[in-house]
């Protein structure tokens, strides 16, 4: 599979192209994105089959409704996070609002919504020639998700490099995230790529040898 990452403007959000023979996916279709992506997908002749998020803070959800219109396409995130979608600024800080510099009245909420659930921990998602596994990491939010596939993981905002995602929003905990850390994240494939939310690409290997919070 292969994966072409388009930064939002807004909060530079990675939002993924992941495509596999001529299928795709969009990942974390963020504020500002959607004009960029669907050139992308146009121009290398991909048929979308989904738009997924890693959990459903507007930031990574906003150009969404837009792409799924566009394409005729699901939008595709755990259940414990599909509730965000009618109201992404609902579930947050009205400082992060403002920085965020959208207004509500320009939010298109995605049509047809497929929620999914992780009753053993993982669900396996597939989208024509596109499989991903999602693996149910909350502690950002409930509904938080880790897209794990062949030689990457998309991190959401779980991971990053050197750091890891707040929890101090709404549907954010510190004591479930540090239990996300210990039971998801470190059991992860050391030598797999990580596709975070925002910033640098880096391995999961590199962060369990230094990130502060993933220390034993």
């Amino acid at each position: 599979m292969e994966i072409r990452v388009v930064v939002a403007p807004v909060f530079g959000t990675n939002c993924c192209v992941v495509s596999s023979g001529g299928d795709c996916v969009v990942v974390d279709a963020g504020a500002g994105v959607a004009d960029a992506v669907a050139r992308l997908v146009d121009d290398a002749g991909l048929t979308p089959r989904a738009v997924l998020a890693t959990h459903g803070h507007a930031d990574h959800t906003w150009d969404a409704g837009a792409l799924c219109a566009r394409y005729d396409i699901p939008m595709v995130l755990h259940e414990a996070d599909a509730y965000r979608l009618a109201d992404p600024f609902g579930t947050l800080s009205p400082a992060l609002e403002s920085a965020l510099g959208l207004h509500r009245a320009d939010y298109r909420e995605p049509a047809r919504i497929e929620p999914f659930g992780t009753p053993e921990g993982s669900a396996l998602l597939t989208f024509g020639q596109v499989t991903l596994h999602g693996l149910h990491a909350p502690g950002h939010t409930e509904g938080s998700t880790l897209y794990r596939l062949d030689d990457t993981v998309l991190a959401g905002d779980v991971l990053f490099a050197g750091s890891i995602g707040r929890t101090d929003l709404p549907g954010g905990s510190p004591a479930v995230m540090t239990r996300t850390l210990h039971d998801v994240v470190r059991g992860l494939d050391p030598a797999l790529a990580v596709v975070p939310g925002h910033g640098p690409a880096t391995t999961v290997g590199h962060e369990l040898e230094t990130n502060p919070f993933l220390a034993a």
